[in-house]
This record gives structure tokens, sequence and C-alpha cells, in this order.
């Protein structure tokens, strides 16, 4: 069985969409080109992982309507519990299903030239700018055939401009509200901090419905100027029925950093991409991701540093957790690019599984083509160790709790690196409900 993605729309439907959004013209040119490009791209092959049968393309519809939130008190429960409901100048986007739905952003940051709203908006208001960086240095519209579909049925997504010199402290929130169960998403999600900013950008994807068979398609770009800083943090929950091909990549210039912190909690089947090109001199990259695979689900994960510039650092951390009959690839890949002289690139991939069932497999990968450099990796997979099981058993806690508090242990390094207390709490709860 092949992959199947042939598509119910046509170059007609692409330009309608386009007309419709009141798009600029590279925008609908860009669509109209990506669509074309996509017949003859192959598929992404994530490494020991088959997705020949996956569902990237059949869905019950691009778009669906739904209505915007007027106040924060109009939002589910499951969304309020996110956001700082007491803070009314906190910046926040929220969409719902395919449609902006509540946004806000406080009169001092647009005074100095902050830009946060949503990714078709940004395209109309500030042609120019999203032009000059959408999929140009982070992910190409021709990498392979999803990303070109990307770019083709782009129906959400954020973006985030912060102005030289421009340094926030309070952090910017973007929450993805999956409430119909026909929602198929092509987010795309760009990030830019220009030299000398910093800035702090938290996600969360979350399903309150259970969708038969959804796609989710969602490329990040995280774009950091010399000596800017962006610290990333995402939590993604969609359900079961959907199937999800997820890429971020950032690109640093000199002395910038971008840090990540991932809690990748998916119910379904998921590809995940996670790079870092390190471009500049003394760029600096972080990674630290957690997962919970849970029932039969399949998913891949990837994450690569990749360095150019010298004095770079990189790391990757990524914990993981298996339970049930679920599998898992963990590839972890740094590379050290000739030039980049003194560079480090260091690695860490733990796998801990709960069942006899449950697979998960950790592919450390160094590829150095330089000699003055340093670099590192460590992979374990492993089940629950019975000496820490029995340490706490013996001061009279139960078995199930001691595999509980076992398992927030193994994964506290990336659920402590979360911004935002809400969101931290969110993903403890998540961990929680899947390792149950």
């Amino acid at each position: 069985m092949t992959t199947e993605t042939k598509l119910p729309f046509d170059k007609e439907y692409i330009s309608n969409l386009s007309a419709k959004n009141n798009e600029p013209e590279w925008l609908a040119n860009l669509r109209v080109q990506a669509l074309a490009e996509s017949e003859n791209l192959p598929m992404p092959k994530p490494d020991k992982t088959k997705i020949d049968n996956w569902n990237f393309t059949s869905f019950a519809a691009h778009t669906v309507e739904s209505s915007a939130f007027t106040t924060l008190d109009e939002l589910p429960e499951e969304v309020k519990s996110l956001i700082q409901l007491d803070d009314a100048g906190a910046n926040v986007y929220i969409q719902r299903n395919n449609n902006a739905a509540y946004s806000n952003l406080s009169d001092d940051l647009k005074n100095k030239g902050v830009i946060f709203t949503d990714i078709l908006t940004a395209a109309r208001e500030h042609a120019d700018l999203v032009e000059k960086y959408f999929m140009k240095d982070g992910v190409k519209v021709n990498e392979h055939r999803l990303a070109a579909l990307h770019a083709a049925l782009l129906n959400g997504g954020s973006f985030l401009y912060v102005p030289k010199n421009v340094e926030i402290s309070e952090p910017f929130q973007a929450v993805f509200l999956v409430d119909d169960p026909n929602t198929t998403l092509f987010n795309h999600v760009l990030v830019v901090a220009d030299t000398n900013s910093s800035v702090t950008y938290v996600e969360n994807y979350i399903s309150t419905v259970e969708a038969d068979n959804g796609v989710a398609n969602i490329i990040t770009e995280v774009i950091a100027g010399d000596n800017a800083r962006v610290e990333y943090g995402a939590v993604d929950t969609l359900s079961k029925g959907f199937t999800t091909y997820v890429n971020r990549r950032g690109v640093a210039g000199r002395d910038a950093r971008i840090e990540w912190a991932l809690g990748l909690m998916n119910d379904g089947n998921t590809i995940s991409d996670n790079t870092t090109y390190l471009m500049g001199d003394g760029s600096f990259g972080d990674t630290k991701t957690v997962v919970v695979g849970r029932g039969e689900q399949r998913q891949n994960f990837t994450t690569s540093v990749i360095h150019y510039g010298k004095r770079s650092e990189g790391y990757i951390l990524k914990h993981g957790v298996m339970k049930d009959n679920a599998s898992s690839i963990f590839n972890g890949i740094g590379k050290i690019e000739h030039g980049a002289t003194k560079a480090n690139a260091e690695q860490e991939s733990r796998v801990l599984m709960l069942s006899e069932k449950a697979r998960g497999d950790a592919n450390p990968i160094l590829l150095i083509d330089e000699d003055d450099v340093t670099a590192g990796h460590a992979a374990s997979v492993g089940r629950v160790d019975p000496i820490q099981l029995y340490y706490l058993m013996s001061r009279g806690i139960s078995r199930q709790e001691a595999e509980r508090l076992v398992i927030h242990g193994f994964l506290a390094p990336v659920v402590n690196q979360l911004p935002i207390e809400g969101v931290k709490k969110q993903l403890t709860e998540v961990i929680e409900r899947k390792v149950r």
C-alpha cells in the first residue's frame, strides 16, 4: 500500500482561496507553485518508520468556519486553565479550528513595533516582512511533498515579530484549539527575533473532540538574528484520530540562542522533525523534548542540531515513556560542518518502557567534518528500575504510586523548562493521564 496524496483540490481552488483571503501576490503565487511541485516531490523518509499507509491528505474539509470569542470568559475550561486570565495585558492569540478567534497585544509592545497576530493577517498587513522569512531559511517548499502541500494549503498559524533591541520578559502564548471533528490543520508559525532582541513564545495544540480522520501538517520557523534569544515552548495534545506531521526549525545568527522545550503528547501517529541551524559564530541551540506514547501509536522523533558557526554549542535532551503497544523512534543528530571550529555537540536520549509490548529505539548520531571540536552522546532504552521501585515501596508507597513518581522524575528535566505555569501544569496532567 502506498501513501495516497492525490488531493480533491486544484489550481482553481487554491487561487480562489487566495482571493478570498485577500492574500498578497507573492503568497498566491507560492501556493499555486507549491501545489504543482507537490505532485513530483517524494514523501519524507523518517528513519526506521514506515509511513506508506499513513493518512496525510484525505480529510473531510480543508477549512471549517468557527465563531470568535469576544472575551476570555467564553473559552472552554481546558483553554482557560492554560492562560493567565487575571492578566488583562497578557499577549495571547487563540485559533479556533481554522479561524482567528481571539488576540491581544499590549499597547506598550505595539508602540515598540512588536507584531503578534495570525499568519494570514500578517501576510496581508505585513506582506514584505512575512515574505522575507516565510519558508526561506528554515523549511523549504521543495523539501518534500508534505512541505509543498503545507505551503499550498496553509490555513492557519501565528506570526510574531520582535524588532531590533527589544527585550521582552513576559511570554507570548498561542493556543490552537480543535473543537470541530472535521478540522484539518495546515498551520504555519513564524517567530522572528531581530538583532539584540529576546522573546519567549509558548503554544498549545489541544483537542476537545475526537477526530475520525484528522490531518495536521504543522511547520514552525524560528529566526533569531545576531545576539537575539528565543525561548520556544510547545505542548501538543491532538486527539487519537489525527495523523500529525510537525516540523519545527530554528535558524540562529551570530551569538544568538534558540532554546526549545517540547512536550509531544499527541495520541495519534506522529512524525516530528526538530532542527536547529547554528549559522553564526558563538550561536547556541538547546532542545529538550518529552514524549509519552500509548495504545497502538507509531511515532518518529528526529532532533538535529547542525553547526556552521565557530564556537557554536548544540544540546539535545530527549526523554520518552512508552506503554501498551506503542512504539517510537528517537533520532538525535549532531552535525558539525567543515569550518565550525571549536563547536560543541552534545546529546542524550532516554526511553523508558512500561510494558512488554512497548518499544523504544534511541539512535544517537554524530556527523563531524571538522577536527577541533567537542562532541558526545548518550542513549539508553530500558524498563522501570526495580531498585528505584523497591526503595520507594520500602517506605510504604504502593507500587503504582512508586511507578508514577519514577516516571515524573524521569520526565522532569523537560517539564520544568516550560516558562508558563499553566502550560507546565497542563503537561504534568497530560503525562499523568497518559501513563495511568
